[in-house]
């Protein structure tokens, strides 16, 4: 049983490593901490970044009454219960692990005394809560993402571990393959290290007795070079680039992480951004690959990703759509918005149908006065958007 990593779990607020956007100095988690006033939230991040770590630092260092459950393990009347607890302490911290997968019931339990103060909830999640948490939920509470630990976050993590541990000898060069080998997980390094531990028979932990009982791939080279979120980077790069081996590569070691959460995520984006009208039927298409994804699980959802992504690298590119809103956003950005023309404001009688006309168009102005003669959108030289400009086109013409 790997109990290291709940042994040398930080206690206090100075103890846990990295997250300083969020507990350095005047940082807003600190401050509230320090103030003693914390309000519900959510922490998500990857696994072994210190999300439960963290939250059960900041039930000890305010000195509220705390609970933690798992929104999937924990059942009906263990919510009710932490609930009947808090209301005789007045409120109280419910920590809630797998806060995504939270059912119906166990929301409708929650919600009221979250909203009345009973309840500070504080949230785990290694899934986007944008995406994957209840908007009743996400509507009450803060949401804070915690970053990859580095190399060095992690090399201190194992030291300080290393120190609890009889008679280990372990060098700087064997706690540096470690950290490489965890991407930023704290968790996989305690257990990495103390797998080493108890399988040596003289306590002395090398490097090359590191690599006789780790079987896992170094998918991320240097956690500070080329982490997680560089990988995602050159999976989509790699799709905009039309390099469909070296996007098979990227989508092979992302996998490999077993983030189906983060490929899903970031092939979205690049069906919209990088493949746009060039291409239009990538969008249901990938839906379709996700939904298999999702369906079968791992590792056969390798499979309609491996099919999107070749389809996605070798297809047209175009990111006129994506460029247009850009150029619009701009002015609204700028304060040139302008007034909407009276004619298309609602109930207006002065508005043209277009289906009352040959081919659904009439000539009548749509932009405000300020911006009539604005272009926003400028065609790529594809096949789908050359078809779609000589429609655009002739009615230039005709006007």
């Amino acid at each position: 049983m790997n109990i290291l990593a709940d042994q040398v779990r930080p206690k206090t607020l100075d103890e846990v490593l990295g997250q300083e956007h969020l507990i350095g100095k005047d940082k807003v988690l600190r401050n509230l901490i320090e103030n003693k006033q914390i309000f519900s939230m959510i922490l998500y991040g990857r696994p072994g970044t210190g999300k439960t770590t963290l939250a059960r630092v900041i039930a000890n260092e305010v000195d509220k009454k705390s609970f933690f459950l798992n929104a999937v393990i924990n059942n009906k009347s263990d919510f009710e219960n932490a609930i009947n607890e808090a209301r005789l302490n007045n409120e109280a911290i419910l920590i809630i692990d797998e806060i995504h997968r939270m059912n119906k019931d166990k929301q409708d339990i929650l919600l009221p005394h979250i909203e009345n103060g009973t309840i500070i909830l504080i949230g785990l999640t290694t899934s986007n809560p944008y995406i994957k948490v209840n908007p009743a939920i996400r509507s009450r509470v803060s949401i804070f993402e915690l970053h990859e630990l580095t190399p060095e976050n992690i090399a201190d993590g194992l030291k300080r571990a290393s120190e609890g541990l009889k008679d280990i000898q372990i060098n700087d060069d064997a706690i540096k393959y470690i950290s490489t080998l965890s991407g930023g997980d704290m968790r996989s390094a305690l257990n990495l290290l103390e797998m080493s531990y108890h399988s040596s028979k003289d306590k002395i932990i090398t490097v090359d007795h590191i690599k006789l009982i780790n079987s896992k791939p170094n998918l991320y080279i240097d956690a500070s070079e080329d982490g997680h979120y560089d990988m995602l980077s050159a999976l989509q790069k790699s799709i905009r680039g039309s390099d469909v081996n070296a996007a098979i590569h990227y989508l092979a070691r992302l996998l490999i992480a077993g983030d189906l959460d983060s490929i899903e995520r970031r092939l979205s984006v690049i069906a919209y951004e990088d493949i746009g009208l060039a291409n239009p039927g990538i969008g249901p298409r990938l839906d379709s690959a996700i939904n298999a994804a999702e369906r079968v699980g791992l590792p056969e959802a390798q499979i309609p990703l491996a099919e999107i992504v070749v389809e996605m690298a070798l297809s047209p590119k175009s990111n006129s759509a994506y460029m247009a809103l850009h150029r619009a956003l701009n002015d609204i950005n700028m304060g040139k918005a302008g007034k909407i023309p009276k004619h298309i404001k609602n109930g207006s009688k002065d508005y043209k149908y277009p289906h009352d006309y040959l081919n659904s168009y009439v000539e009548q102005q749509y932009l405000p006065d300020s911006l009539k003669d604005q272009i926003y959108y400028i065609p790529k030289d594809n096949l789908i958007e050359n078809n779609l400009n000589k429609v655009h086109n002739e009615r230039k013409k005709k006007k």
